[in-house]
């Protein structure tokens, strides 16, 4: 490993050692026509025994300091579930899910959860998740011959036999720390009875990256549900890239679509066939549906088609082109309308022209394969500023600027010369952004009319419908959606702090609705250095399916604030986005899709209505069980039905199928913590909007609390032993994610915390991805100064750039000689330690000592060494979303921090060590105090 001295004569201290540890789309889609350590995850950074020398010295650190670390830094790590086979009847086909073979759990070497020794030993595979051995698995999943498929005529017959779920074990979070390897690890899996699907394809179930539920064994009735005390629902993220190519799904191209005459649902592969294959039965409704004459012809080839090899009966994630059917009108074009802040603020802090420069050098990344898309402009300060762009080639054509400045009853110049296509105007659309920056420049106007201006554009683009692309550095004070300044520090970390997050004015709200009935979905990028209102504006984006993007402070004069902006909004608009969208979401009888979050319009009690469907968001669906369930297997299926950017009709299905079960034990053992931190988090952003910050807190608690005495209670005996305090082994993550929940800046208790910025952390709770969202509640923290030599480096098979361990997020993690990166994936720290040797700040930094060390916002210098080259690849990694698969525009802010420099920025940097006890909250080791406290008395 590459490791830089301590300070201090060798020995006492070894480096690595830490302590312990428009149209209207209701009912469209609906009646549309039929037709605890384990191995760390692969790609982390194992470690070694190495001497290197600094300041004439050889220090050797290794297998002592590794064992400090709890096994974070085991090498190797096997692949996930690799232990699990299909068991398959005479004609090749399954008989049951993905089941673990006894034999492949036997030779896997992962070391075992804590206090598995004294249940015999068993050893689970490299997901810390163990499904039990079936006897008689003899046969290996890879060695099944998919090239068999079962005759027309007959349908596979449901076998009663139930399987072997997930085994619980239980843990002792008293004498067991959490080891934050454990983040990492995959949910328990769905395992599924002998042939339920239809073919023996190993992507026949949803994979979790698309929908993830809070349970993977459902319980059959809704008292044992109410008895568990765990929620049911399913975290949805339709798109995981900002590009289809990056992520593709199987496509139908044939526009034969077999779904339910009753329920609606879409084949998939757990229905089952009847009479010759000629019929269907619906796994979600049991309705019994005739096969498309067409199901088996290729009609471009005019050729009979292999039935076993579509699409659609093969892959639970597919998408069908949609014939004209499924259209209340023929697909409208892309529309970008551009609402731009030219008052004071915005020309003075640089934003006006970063915009349009932006804007400019992005035309080519704008989405306008067919040609059609079009763009408007309109400048907003105290009139609204329309702009006529010609057609290229016009003679003595000129960009005309028209201004009104009636806000009340706002018109349109000229309404059809406002929007211009693309393709058409290319040229003139340059220049006027060329010059745009030129007719403000001198201007002393403070006033924002934005709320009328958004009227307007709910005028230009009405008839079409399309995105309206706010840019604002100011608060709207004149016209309609009015806003003033009522932030008041007095109010902040009192009760009173939460009408602060309310909206204040009821236009922005209805305003929404009346947008997204007119297919209109609104982007807010807010850059005001003093109070905007977050609260009231983020209203916008949340009812018409968009984003709030908050930019605190920013100028463009400092060149990575610039940077950031131009790059996230270069990728915001070369994004794909689905338009006129809507989502529903069909389950096997008995089940009900009750209540949804996320940013949208509810236009009725279970469709979903997008105007713009975004590439960057996941949704919550909680999950009701109002009948018996009597089936070994339930399915839910979310439809997505859009038009493409290239105007072509989709319809995105995404099946999930998970076993039921009679046993509570089963339901704890197969529940998803990630998955339950996500609803829990959505249930606290609506608990601040309606109840306050105080309610969130409260319930996030007492959850824990009724969570760890169920199972106490129920799974325990109820009594714990030594004052210990038991829970599965797969919910071990729960207590540490509840806690890091209550400190996020959207709702820790904290009288220095803005109202804008708890409001836009509020928008990120609710609107991040599973994966980036568990990441901004309990950000990674890598040790660099001590990490192995291939972390930072390629790695040789994938050439994906291999990321030391993460750490514990507790400061007795950290040794005052370190250097740490600590990411929760919206802002990045490089922690300095005052004990940080010379060398260390020469290799990275590029300046002999550590004095002359600049803190705060910055990117790190480009040196030509090895160590600098590690470091920087391993902080270009850890912002690289799409490693883990998630579409995002973000690029972090890196600031550097010095453990004994500015306070104020320390001080930022340290609210995320989440473990510790810091403002107004508790350690990790008093929360479990409490939870014991609470629990076991």
């Amino acid at each position: 490993m590459s490791q830089y001295p301590q300070p201090g004569p060798p020995g006492q201290d070894g480096y690595g050692q830490q302590p312990p540890a428009g149209p209207n789309y209701e009912n469209y889609e609906a009646n549309s026509p039929p037709g605890v350590a384990p191995a760390p995850p692969q790609g982390q950074a194992a470690a070694g025994r190495k001497k290197r020398a600094y300041a004439g010295q050889a220090y050797e650190f290794g297998a002592g300091a590794n064992a400090a670390l709890g096994g974070q830094q085991q090498a190797g790590g096997a692949a996930p579930y690799s232990g699990y086979s299909v068991q398959q009847d005479a004609a090749g086909y399954p008989q049951g899910g993905y089941q673990q073979n006894p034999v492949a759990a036997q030779q896997n070497t992962t070391p075992m959860y804590p206090g598995q020794e004294a249940m015999g030993g068993y050893q689970p595979p490299a997901t810390g998740y163990p499904a039990p051995g079936v006897a008689g698995v003899t046969q290996q999943f890879g060695q099944m011959d998919i090239s068999q498929k079962p005759p027309v005529a007959a349908a596979p017959q449901q076998s009663q036999r139930a399987p072997v779920l997930n085994q619980l074990y239980p843990t002792d979070l008293s004498n067991q720390p959490f080891n934050v390897a454990e983040l990492d690890y995959p949910p328990p899996p769905a395992i599924l009875p002998p042939n339920t699907s239809v073919t023996p394809s190993p992507f026949a179930n949803c994979p979790p990256k698309y929908v993830r539920s809070t349970l993977n064994a459902v319980p059959t009735t809704h008292s044992l549900l109410k008895k568990s005390k765990l929620p049911f629902a399913l975290v949805i993220q339709p798109y995981t890239s900002l590009h289809d190519v990056e992520d593709p799904v199987p496509v139908v191209p044939d526009q034969v679509i077999s779904r339910c005459r009753r329920c609606r649902s879409y084949i998939n592969p757990f229905v089952t066939f009847l009479d010759h294959g000629h019929r269907w039965r619906c796994n979600m409704c049991n309705l019994t549906n005739d096969v498309p004459q067409a199901f088996d012809w290729d009609a471009a080839s005019q050729k009979s088609l292999d039935r076993w090899q579509r699409p659609d009966l093969n892959h639970a994630v597919v998408e069908f082109i949609a014939p004209q059917e499924y259209m209340v009108r023929p697909p409208q074009p892309l529309v970008y309308l551009f609402l731009l802040d030219v008052s004071y603020a915005a020309v003075t802090s640089g934003l006006l022209a970063t915009t349009a420069r932006c804007i400019r050098e992005s035309l080519d990344r704008i989405p306008n394969a067919d040609r059609r898309t079009r763009l408007g402009f309109i400048a907003v300060d105290s009139s609204l500023h329309f702009f006529n762009i010609p057609r290229d080639g016009t003679e003595n054509a000129q960009t005309s600027m028209l201004v009104v400045s009636d806000l009340e009853e706002a018109f349109l110049p000229t309404p059809a010369d406002l929007l211009v296509t693309l393709s058409e105007c290319r040229e003139n659309i340059e220049n006027f952004l060329d010059k745009l920056q030129e007719m403000f420049q001198n201007t002393q106007n403070g006033a924002s009319a934005m709320g009328s201006a958004l009227k307007a554009g709910h005028k230009l683009i009405g008839p079409v419908g399309g995105k309206m692309t706010v840019v604002t550095a100011s608060l709207p004070n004149i016209g309609h959606g009015k806003l003033d300044m009522r932030e008041d520090k007095k109010l902040l970390g009192t009760s009173k702090e939460s009408n602060l997050l309310q909206t204040s004015n009821s236009f922005y709200k209805s305003f929404a609705v009346e947008c997204s009935k007119q297919q209109i979905s609104v982007d807010m990028f807010l850059f005001s250095s003093q109070y905007q209102d977050v609260a009231s504006l983020s209203n916008l984006p949340r009812y018409t399916g968009g984003q709030t993007y908050f930019y605190p402070g920013w100028n463009a004069a400092r060149e990575d604030d610039a940077m950031k902006f131009a790059k996230e909004f270069s990728d915001y608009l070369s994004a794909e986005i689905g338009l006129e969208a809507v989502l529903r979401v069909r389950a096997t009888t008995g089940l009900r899709m009750s209540t949804f979050y996320g940013n949208f319009f509810n236009r009725s009690s279970d469709l979903c209505a997008f105007p713009a469907f975004p590439r960057d968001q996941s949704y919550v669906v909680e999950v009701a069980i109002d009948e018996t369930i009597t089936k070994p297997v339930v399915c839910m299926q979310t439809a997505v039905l859009h038009t493409t950017c290239n105007g072509e009709r989709r319809i995105r299905v995404m099946t999930l199928a998970l076993p039921t079960t009679q046993q509570l034990s089963d339901v704890y053992a197969s529940s998803d913590q990630q998955a339950i931190t996500t609803y829990y988090s959505h249930k606290a952003v609506e608990r601040v909007l309606n109840g306050g910050l105080d309610s969130a807190r409260d319930m996030i608690q007492s959850k824990l609390v009724e969570l760890l005495t169920t199972y106490k209670k129920e799974l325990a005996g109820g009594s714990m032993g030594g004052g210990g305090l038991q829970f599965p082994a797969n919910l071990r993550g729960l207590p540490v994610l509840f806690l890091a929940l209550t400190k996020n800046l959207g709702l820790r208790r904290s009288s220095q915390i803005p109202s804008d910025m708890r409001s836009a952390a509020l928008c990120l709770l609710s609107t991040l991805p599973l994966p980036l969202l568990i990441q901004y509640i309990y950000p990674k923290m890598y040790s660099l100064h001590d990490m192995g030599d291939d972390a930072g480096t390629g790695d040789k098979e994938t050439g994906e750039i291999i990321l030391p361990p993460p750490h514990n997020l507790s400061s007795e993690r950290i040794v005052p000689y370190g250097l740490y990166l600590i990411d929760d994936g919206q802002t990045q720290f490089l922690w300095v330690g005052r004990d940080a040797v010379p060398q260390l700040i020469m290799d990275v930094f590029g300046v002999p000592d550590k004095s002359q060390l600049k803190v705060g916002k910055q990117r790190l210098p480009e040196l030509d060494n090895d160590f600098s080259e590690r470091v920087r690849a391993v902080i270009s990694k850890s912002r690289d979303h799409r490693a883990k698969g998630v579409g995002s525009i973000v690029v972090p802010h890196l600031y550097v921090v010095k453990e004994d420099g500015e306070p104020g920025l320390r001080l930022w940097a340290q609210t995320m060590l989440v473990e510790d006890r810091a403002d107004q909250g508790v350690s990790l080791q008093q929360w479990m105090g409490q939870m014991r406290e609470k629990v076991c008395t």
